[in-house]
């Protein structure tokens, strides 16, 4: 199955953005009042002696549009000279109109007077001459490359009707073209939509992939698991990516007050690779600079720690964030990125269209379960060097995977559980873990065919769901499979509410046990179907695991391994530790470069398992050796050539 790994291009080439958003250290949102262009030098020189090339760029609405048919020409003219400094230092931008929205307070321009953003005519045309006034005076110029509507639109303009959403989007973007911005446009909304979050603002991710020429996601994750961490910004992307537009990653960052040097660094290694590997094309930081001399101006007087997102001290010297742009950049170079696109994979995570579509009489919590529980699936999945594809159930799961993951599922439409059964009986195999969901309404498994399709007999009482009381949940295998033999141990933790932490019982009736719980009660069977295989899990491992702190890598890792290797599902790289994971990037003219990602505190060495007839070179050049160190958290990357196997 195809990984989205779609570029923008300019000029009819496919270029990849690394840089910042940038607001001057001389005011922030108000860098413009007290615009210095000799400071905006150095700051962009910094940046650029970084390796970034690109900077978010924001018209403060307030002050460029300081009435409703009026355009402040000294602002314009300011901007102007930005532009020129871009130039200068051989970057470019990408102007924001609508701001709107930033660092935690709204700016109003005084003529709004609370009419609505999306909905009162008005308002919507004012909107649309503006960005349009912005255009035609900036779209000649050499140094900007795209443009964006807004920023957190639904947090500045709220929540509305999709239909009313995507009138407003659709009337901005084609002012836009209108006024002659043949450059890329996005919306700047955080691809926050219901296909993303499964919470319904409103804004779509479908719409705007229809009707913008990138996604960008805005990712800022709370968490309780490091490795989850890890993977926000990534999960972000795959699923932005699977409407088949170029996805930049337009936020993400850390606050030092929140996150100490050392992890600060990490975290921005971690997220720039893992969203790499996920099919983003492009990377902008929050943010540029520090304002540790704005503490007396709104935002940062009462959102204190947004004065410490910056790649740079206010002293405009670099943060280790920012020497870990420098090295992504570096490896960027060295690969050639533009010309790379991801390896297909013979693996699918279903996505279940509950997820992004608001069916009769379902709940947000089942929108916002499914959100959890997918991700952790992702997670396990990528620790488990397992390169899955994103399949939407909303647009067809697609027939040509080995492996299908329908991880702790409550809900899919009939037809697609009969479609499952199917493309077993063709020789692919279906794992689905049992779910009854996370509420009360309806709970237990909205199967089509459950036990005939598994094979088995549940034993499930009315309104009496079977609980899980272990602490650990241990699953210790029947009989041989995959990578793990007879007798072999998978640990699970125990967790989640008194609705959803329960299993599913069940007798067999023509499936196979492969693994037994603690209890002796069947946990994995196998049912053969054709020239395939349904697998069934009768614990929620992955819910188990989305709502337990610390938790990955756990036994789901070990698990989807041994699914890949049953299934026989193709794998470029794969390491022996599922602290550390593997994939591999594909350049146009046939060459492979293989990564490895540790998410360990500590140093690991692996030993990399290869294809048949492959090996590992170092980027400049050098053999690794059969094994490979990697420092705390650390990434790295290689040639993966042709040649006899290591030993």
């Amino acid at each position: 199955m195809r990984r989205n790994a779609v570029r923008l291009s300019a000029g009819g080439r496919p270029v990849s953005w690394l840089g910042a958003n940038f607001w001057s250290r001389t005011g922030g949102p108000l860098m413009w009042r007290n615009y210095d262009p000799d400071v905006v030098r150095g700051e962009l020189r910094v940046l650029r002696e970084h390796g970034l090339s690109v900077t978010r760029s924001f018209f403060y609405w307030p002050d460029f549009m300081p009435a409703p048919d009026r355009i402040d020409a000294e602002m314009t003219a300011r901007f102007a000279s930005f532009l020129d400094l871009h130039a200068e230092a051989g970057m470019t931008t990408v102007p924001t109109f609508l701001v709107g929205h930033m660092s935690g307070e709204n700016w109003d321009p005084a003529w709004r007077a609370g009419r609505d953003l999306y909905s009162d005519v008005w308002m919507v045309a004012r909107q649309a001459w503006f960005a349009g006034q912005m255009v035609q005076q900036f779209a000649a110029h050499e140094a900007v490359c795209g443009w964006l509507v807004s920023n957190e639109m639904p947090i500045y303009g709220g929540e509305a009707p999709r239909e009313t959403v995507a009138a407003w989007a659709q009337i901005i973007v084609d002012a836009v073209r209108a006024a002659g911005g043949t450059q890329p446009v996005s919306l700047g909304d955080g691809a926050w939509g219901i296909e993303v979050s499964g919470h319904d603002s409103g804004f779509s991710v479908a719409d705007s992939a229809r009707q913008c020429d990138f996604l960008g996601p805005h990712v800022y994750p709370v968490g309780t698991d490091t490795v989850r961490q890890h993977y926000a910004a990534a999960w972000a992307c795959e699923l932005a990516g699977t409407f088949g537009s170029p996805v930049i990653l337009e936020e993400f960052g850390v606050s030092s007050d929140f996150v100490s040097d050392a992890s600060a660094a990490h975290y921005y290694r971690q997220v720039l690779h893992n969203s790499l590997l996920a099919g983003a094309t492009g990377w902008l930081a929050w943010n540029n600079t520090d304002y540790d001399n704005l503490a007396d101006q709104d935002p940062y007087r009462h959102h204190a720690f947004e004065m410490h997102f910056g790649l740079t001290d206010v002293q405009g010297r670099a943060k280790p964030q920012l020497a870990e742009m420098a090295a992504f950049a570096q490896v960027l170079r060295e690969v050639d990125i533009t010309r790379c696109g991801r390896a297909e994979s013979d693996a699918a995570l279903v996505v279940p269209s509950y997820l992004d579509t608001r069916y009769p009489f379902t709940f947000d919590e089942d929108r916002s379960y499914l959100a959890d529980v997918l991700r952790q699936s992702y997670v396990s999945a990528r620790l488990a060097d397992l390169p899955v594809a994103l399949t939407r159930e909303s647009d067809g799961i697609g027939h040509d995977a080995r492996l299908y993951l329908v991880p702790s599922t409550k809900q899919l439409l009939s037809p697609t559980w009969l479609e499952l059964e199917e493309l077993a009986a063709g020789g692919a195999v279906v794992y689905v873990s049992y779910s009854p969901g996370a509420h009360r309404v309806h709970s237990g498994p909205w199967y089509a065919r459950l036990n005939p399709m598994f094979g088995v007999e549940h034993q499930l009482g009315y309104g009496a769901p079977a609980r899980v009381e272990d602490e650990e949940v241990t699953f210790t295998l029947a009989q041989d499979f995959g990578t793990l033999s007879r007798g072999a141990k998978l640990a699970f933790r125990g967790a989640g509410t008194e609705q959803s932490r329960t299993y599913l019982p069940v007798r067999p009736d023509g499936a196979e046990v492969i693994a037994v719980d603690g209890h002796d009660r069947p946990a994995l069977l196998l049912r053969r179907v054709g020239a395939g295989s349904l697998i069934l899990c009768t614990y929620p491992v992955e819910y188990l695991a989305a709502v337990s702190p610390e938790v990955n890598p756990d036994g789901t890792s070990t698990l989807y391994n041994a699914l890949a290797i049953y299934a026989g599902v193709r794998r470029l790289v794969t390491v022996d530790d599922p602290r550390v994971a593997a994939d591999v990037l594909v350049r146009s003219d046939g060459r492979q470069f293989a990564w490895l990602v540790s998410h360990a505190g500590e140093p690991v060495t692996v030993k990399p398992q290869l294809s048949a007839g492959s090996r590992l070179r170092a980027l400049d050049g050098g053999e690794p050796g059969a094994s490979v160190t990697l420092a705390p958290f650390g990434v790295s990357v290689f040639g993966l050539e042709s040649g006899p196997d290591q030993a």
